[in-house]
């Protein structure tokens, strides 16, 4: 406590003294005035009544702790228990007792509620079957009016789908009958047209067709013409050049020739005039030109190399050369270079 007088009680009572020592002083004033209280009350009245034990522990210790200086704010009697059982076999009396009478409670509220259910269903049967009927037969005149306007609905719309049906064949015909007088008339305006059309082609493919490619094709007719009388001409002086270059070649070998035969008469007349002498002048008169024409395939070689056989007889190649000098000087003069005694001699020397 905080009061003076009572702070000064306190100090005179626990000083020296330690916080665990002041702890037993306040336990064991408590647990002497619980003894005490717990002799006055039966077993049953601590068990059920905790809260009036802790009062009554209040109120019997509050003044000897309080002339310790020390004040009781809360005091709680947490649990009640003993050594020996008896608290709860106590309880148990009373829950099996408790038990009991909820179990009796119990099957009397459903033995109850069960008879109370069975009348209520019974009455809710009969009010079920009631209405039942009532709509069985509330049902059955239904369908029965329904039938009866059902026929009478599909005899109505029978005859007007009927009405219908004839009204829109009519309808129908004669709207095909106006359809097929359109088309008719369609039919033939587009006729029309087309045959407008047709003489407006024909037209413009005169203008733009026709006329164009018959005047192309006669130019290109008149040109090939052109073409073919110039080739025709071409050809014609191209032939006639021919000819001409032709007949003079012709009469240039034939002047030649008569030249030639001309000249060779002369020179066998005049090889008959001048004898021996005269012809041997004329073949070595020839022999530069025959030597000439023979060596001019020879020009374009470098050097020419003569291979023989072992004994090295270039002598008999050179008089091979010489035996055909008569023969080509017989084929171009005509005159025979073995007859003449001068070669003949040229011959026997050489070798």
């Amino acid at each position: 406590m905080t009061e003076k007088e009572l702070l000064a009680v306190a100090c005179e009572q626990f000083l020296g003294k330690n916080v665990q020592d002041v702890k037993n002083v306040v336990l064991q004033t408590l647990e002497g005035h619980l003894r005490s209280i717990l002799g006055t009350l039966t077993v049953e009245q601590i068990y059920q009544d905790r809260d009036q034990f802790a009062k009554l522990v209040r109120e019997v210790a509050a003044p000897d702790v309080g002339r310790m200086g020390i004040e009781i704010l809360s005091f709680t009697i947490k649990d009640v228990y003993d050594k020996v059982d008896y608290l709860s076999s106590l309880g148990k009396t009373q829950i099996a007792a408790v038990q009991r009478d909820a179990d009796i409670g119990v099957a009397e509220a459903e033995r109850d509620a069960g008879i109370r259910e069975a009348e209520c269903k019974k009455e809710m049967m009969d009010v079920k079957f009631m209405a039942d009927t009532k709509i069985a037969d509330s049902k059955r005149a239904f369908e029965l009016q329904k039938a009866a306007f059902t026929e009478e609905v599909n005899i109505k719309t029978a005859e007007a789908q009927l009405a219908y049906e004839l009204q829109s064949a009519r309808e129908q015909q004669k709207i095909r009958q106006e359809e097929i007088e359109i088309e008719v008339v369609q039919r033939k305006k587009q006729i029309d047209v087309e045959e407008k059309e047709v003489i407006r082609m024909e037209k413009e493919l005169m203008a733009t067709v026709r006329q164009p490619a018959e005047a192309e094709a006669y130019r290109i007719q008149q040109i090939a013409e052109g073409e073919k009388v110039k080739q025709i001409l071409l050809a014609q002086a191209e032939a006639e050049k021919i000819r001409k270059i032709g007949e003079a070649e012709a009469f240039v070998i034939e002047a030649m020739g008569m030249a030639e035969a001309e000249g060779l008469k002369l020179k066998a007349e005049a090889l008959q005039q001048y004898g021996e002498a005269a012809r041997l002048a004329l073949v070595l008169d020839a022999l530069p030109e025959i030597a000439a024409k023979v060596s001019a395939p020879l020009s374009k070689v470098d050097e020419i190399v003569i291979l023989s056989g072992d004994n090295n007889n270039t002598m008999s190649e050179v008089n091979r050369l010489l035996a055909e000098i008569p023969t080509s000087v017989r084929a171009l003069t005509g005159v025979d270079l073995t007859k003449l005694p001068l070669f003949q001699k040229a011959t026997v020397a050489k070798e």
